[in-house]
């Protein structure tokens, strides 16, 4: 049911400031009675609005602030509705018995002591003109029975211990905008192996069941989609493939600006839809050049993401190391723009019932934690940790698809080990793809290295499915095993043995293969998920 959330309260006390966080975090609509005596023809006068207000009451026994929100009000609109303010009993009487029937009706009084609002009163901003002093205010008979309003509250808040979004905290609390049981709509996409598992190709095809589409990670992994084609590195790859999507960038991702940058301008995002955390930190010139000086013992992309992010550990104490002080987000205008609380992104749309994809970056056998240090790179790339990076507790995940290869691959020269490394030829051999396709596919999106390719790691992707907690497997590249399965429109029409071999992770991973990749295309996943 929508909220109708009347406020009332001395002035000074905090009422505009509550409306402001309430329209920022859940986009209620406000009315304001000071508006409407305006309108009234009143002037923008404190004693002249408390006079026609006076008048208004006694004429309409106090129902005009009703009235004038019927005729405000759509059938349909903002889950919350805001009166500013209520001055009498009869007042929310009348709103109570109008619109009881449609929204729940909640009657919210701020207060604060008689000496914290003479002081915010000789400070505040005058909007309209005022009284001379608070003394003359509050000796005015509306302020001087508007205390009489906390006997007939839904809830009363004292304003002078608190700031002005815990004021609303306590208000609000019980009304269903801050759902009290976490409801599972997040979904988390994360990669089974060493990266390159075909996120982006996974993620592109899913996106249009979700509502809020979010990356973390850093552009040292570029996702390619085929339709609209592009190589998404900082943004999540189902951008173009649902424009009615919301996307965040989360607080704990790392931004390259250049590269973040041009995906707004090619993608022409505006602050409408995009939303970066401003707590993400930004990778600067030196993090590349340290690491084109440093990192080539681990493979590493060398794109600056590792030593950004030692460098955000480091800078706490606001000075220089590893070559450059710590910005983020928040610093940087070309930004400005784009700029939110990652965390209220997300409650608002927790409130709404919105879908969200979490779309993680590299493999799960990257982790820093969990892989073969020192072959590892700068973050944990598990669902945990994705979440981590988003700031999404765990209790709101639906599902975790895990994204797995039918041929794990690792970035060329010493990036670590893989067992039973397998050269392009001999899967050229046993798919019956050409030998040049396949050597032009396995090149790094960003780093532009040969990638070397092993055989199937069962182990791995039982070890993986455990760490992720894998509800379900996407498997990729499954033309590798035949490009007969290139044509296949159906589980059924994938061949022998490619069902035998689907039938066998979905035993090793104790989880279903839910999607399976035939081609590159906008249209090559066979979906046989039953929890769309």
């Amino acid at each position: 049911m929508r909220v109708l959330l009347a406020l009332s309260g001395p002035v000074g006390v905090g009422k505009s400031r509550f409306c402001d966080i309430l329209t920022e975090r859940f986009g209620a609509d406000c009315l304001s009675t000071r508006n409407l005596l305006i309108a009234s023809g009143a002037k923008s006068e404190r004693e002249d609005l408390q006079a026609a207000g006076e008048r208004l009451d006694l004429e309409t026994d106090g129902k005009w602030v009703a009235d004038a929100l019927a005729a405000y009000l759509p059938d349909e609109g903002p889950s919350v509705v805001i009166i500013d303010a209520i001055r009498v009993k009869k007042q929310i009487d009348h709103i109570r018995r109008t619109f009881g029937d449609r929204f729940r009706v909640w009657h919210v009084f701020l207060d604060a002591t008689d000496e914290i609002l003479e002081e915010r009163y000789a400070k505040r901003e005058k909007k309209i003109a005022e009284f001379a002093t608070y003394a003359e205010l509050k000796a005015s008979p509306t302020e001087a029975r508007i205390r009489l309003l906390k006997g007939v509250v839904d809830r009363a808040i004292d304003s002078s211990r608190c700031e002005p979004a815990s004021a609303v905290a306590q208000a609000v609390a019980g009304l269903g905008l801050y759902p009290l049981q976490p409801e599972r709509h997040v979904d988390v996409v994360v990669g089974g192996q060493y990266g390159s598992e075909g996120k982006g190709h996974v993620c592109a095809y899913l996106a249009r069941d979700y509502d809020l589409l979010i990356r973390v990670g850093g552009p040292n992994a570029g996702h390619k989609v085929r339709h609209p084609e592009y190589t998404y590195v900082q943004l999540p790859s189902g951008t173009q493939s649902n424009p009615n999507a919301g996307i965040l960038i989360g607080a704990g991702a790392t931004i390259s600006l250049p590269v973040i940058l041009k995906e707004i301008k090619d993608l022409k995002l505006d602050p409408d839809r995009l939303s970066i955390d401003r707590r993400a930190v930004i990778i600067e010139p030196s993090d590349i050049e340290y690491e084109e000086r440093s990192m080539d013992a681990i493979g590493s992309t060398k794109k600056g993401v590792g030593v950004a992010t030692a460098r955000k550990i480091l800078g706490r104490d606001k000075e220089e190391h590893l070559g450059a002080k710590v910005r983020l987000a928040r610093d940087i205008p070309d930004l400005e723009r784009f700029i939110v609380d990652g965390g209220e992104v997300l409650e608002r749309a927790y409130a709404k019932g919105k879908r969200i994809c979490l779309e993680g970056t590299q493999g799960t056998d990257l982790s820093l934690h969990h892989a073969d240090y020192p072959y590892v790179t700068s973050r944990e790339t598990t669902a945990s940790g994705c979440l981590a990076d988003a700031g999404i507790a765990p209790g709101r995940v639906r599902r975790v698809i895990m994204v797995t290869r039918t041929y794990p691959i690792r970035v060329g020269g010493t990036s670590g080990d893989m067992a039973r490394p397998i050269e392009a030829q001999m899967i050229a051999h046993r798919s019956g793809l050409p030998v040049e396709k396949i050597q032009k596919t396995e090149v790094g999106t960003v780093s532009g290295k040969k990638r070397r390719i092993a055989e199937f790691d069962w182990e791995q992707v039982r070890r993986t499915a455990v760490l992720n907690g894998a509800t379900d497997i996407a498997l990729s590249f499954s033309d590798y095993i035949s490009d007969v399965n290139q044509r296949a429109r159906s589980y059924e029409q994938l061949t022998t043995e490619t069902r035998d071999f689907i039938e066998g992770v979905e035993r090793v991973a104790n989880a279903p293969v839910s999607l399976v990749s035939t081609r590159f295309e906008a249209r090559g996943i066979i979906d046989r998920r039953n929890w769309k």
